[in-house]
């Protein structure tokens, strides 16, 4: 018999969630409190220019060609993919400049020039992080993280050493490299998984692997295409689409979720997915006995960052700038404990500059730059408007630097996002940005578990579960949520 299944939520997991869900030949209704799909990556145009607001690098090719196959789609059905050369550049104190190669042999060759002998540690180095890919990518995170015995696997116990989850990611990276800034290459990655590089299992490094390796893309038209293309195939599988439709209630009959209720209004379910924001789907629209876990809980939890972002529109261009460009002219680890130790506004914060109009035509008018300005921050801080323009004028200033010319006086189009914005938008614990931290002890079984203790119909998808943080993982949520309540129906 068909089954009628409500999600909560679409972003990258709800929508993978529902599809998947839907192919099956249940009956799916997902539930979108904003009046665009896509959560975090929505989309947004002004004067002329298109701005994604979330997501900007694609990397792990492969999970997004996977998960359109299921469907008899590749990406290429939905968006042309772009390879960035150079994948991105980084800036040092002094403005020195380090553009990072698609080219691995070229990237090889740079590490030589940086730091002698570190090309063919370089290349051991990618040797490992292949494995932990192939592994971690291939097989771990598609695991629903419910029993131990999920990885009752001869091969995985037999090269835990060699996956390295007991292992450090700051430790792992300096038994081979010994410049700081080739050292800052290779962290920087685990600064937006959520987490201390020392904090993080060296297991991490496949993220290594799929940035300077498999390479950084860019889908044409902007991160929404992926949205759009995602939107599609829910469509044709028979998913019913719900904006402006905010859940404000789970209601519950002998421990079953027994009726949706949005806006007013209810629908009786036989299962829920909640990829919403996980602590908003247990404290806000469930009865304190049907939850897991308790505010307590919440609250000893690593979050990944929030950020306090800008979108920007130049009225000329701005050669210097690359497609990605981060600032690394400050103390990564002052940066780093003022996110996930101090908790406070940064001193002398790092920060990352997208710049699309440098490949793609359309997001700007002609002759002119759409700029995207990120900076981490703490989650749970208060984000008073003074602060952010504080913090506007560091980040241009530092910008203006670089490139050596006015940007400022060019602007023509502004817009600011943080903390409170998340809160607003998202119902995002904390306003975090990013999701739940990969710190050791917040790793596969160790997260947020993906079904309900108390209810034996609902189930969590997104960033606050496994696998975790990031585009491809919240891809992979909802294929994995979506397999285990089926098998349980």
């Amino acid at each position: 018999m068909t089954k009628k299944i409500a999600v909560i939520g679409s972003g990258f997991a709800g929508l993978s969630a529902a599809s998947c869900l839907a192919q099956a030949g249940e009956e799916v209704h997902l539930f979108e409190k904003n009046e665009q799909l896509g959560g975090r990556s929505r989309q947004f145009k002004a004067d002329g220019f298109t701005f994604d607001m979330g997501p900007s690098w694609y990397w792990m090719p492969d999970v997004f060609e996977r998960y359109f196959k299921r469907f008899g789609y590749t990406s290429k059905d939905f968006y042309d993919l772009k390879l960035l050369d150079p994948s991105f550049s980084m800036i040092f104190e002094g403005n020195e400049e380090m553009k990072v190669p698609a080219n691995f042999e070229e990237l090889c060759q740079m590490f030589e020039n940086e730091e002698k002998g570190s090309a063919v540690k370089l290349r051991k180095f990618m040797i490992e992080a292949a494995y932990k890919y192939e592994k971690g990518v291939n097989d771990l995170v598609y695991k629903p993280g419910l029993s131990l015995l999920e990885f009752a696997d001869l091969d995985l116990i037999k090269n835990t050493f060699r996956l390295q989850v007991f292992s450090s990611f700051s430790k792992h990276v300096r038994q081979y490299f010994k410049s700081p800034k080739l050292i800052a290459l290779m962290e920087f990655p685990v600064l937006f998984l959520g987490a201390m590089p020392k904090d993080t299992p060296a297991l991490y490094s496949l993220m290594n692997y799929a940035g300077l390796k498999l390479g950084t893309w860019y889908p044409m038209g902007g991160f929404h295409k992926i949205v759009e293309g995602m939107t599609r195939i829910a469509e044709e599988q028979g998913v019913h689409i719900y904006k402006n439709e905010p859940v404000t209630k789970l209601a519950v009959h002998q421990k079953r979720v027994s009726r949706v209720i949005a806006n007013g209004h209810s629908m009786d379910i036989d299962a829920v997915v909640g990829s919403a924001d996980y602590n908003h789907v247990e404290q806000h629209l469930l009865e304190e006995q049907y939850r897991n876990y308790t505010p307590k809980y919440w609250a000893k939890k690593t979050f990944a960052p929030s950020s306090l972002l800008f979108y920007l529109g130049v009225n000329k261009k701005v050669p210097k700038l690359q497609h990605h460009t981060l600032f690394f002219d400050n103390n990564l680890d002052l940066h780093a404990q003022e996110i996930y130790k101090n908790k406070k506004w940064p001193t002398k914060p790092l920060f990352y500059v997208c710049c699309p109009s440098k490949t793609d035509d359309s997001v700007a008018p002609e002759g002119q730059e759409n700029l995207f300005l990120l900076m981490p921050i703490a989650a749970g801080l208060k984000d008073e408007e003074s602060i952010r323009e504080k913090y506007y004028q560091v980040m241009m200033e530092r910008l203006e630097s670089y490139v050596g010319e006015n940007v400022r006086n060019h602007i023509v189009y502004k817009k600011s996002y943080c903390v409170s914005n998340f809160i607003e938008d998202y119902n995002a614990y904390q306003g975090n940005a990013y999701g739940l931290a990969n710190t050791l002890m917040q790793t596969a079984n160790l997260k947020p578990s993906i079904k309900s203790k108390k209810l034996k119909n609902l189930y969590f998808a997104g960033q606050l579960t496994v696998p975790g943080p990031g585009v491809p993982p919240s891809l992979i949520s909802g294929q994995v949520v979506a397999k285990e309540l089926l098998k349980n129906l």
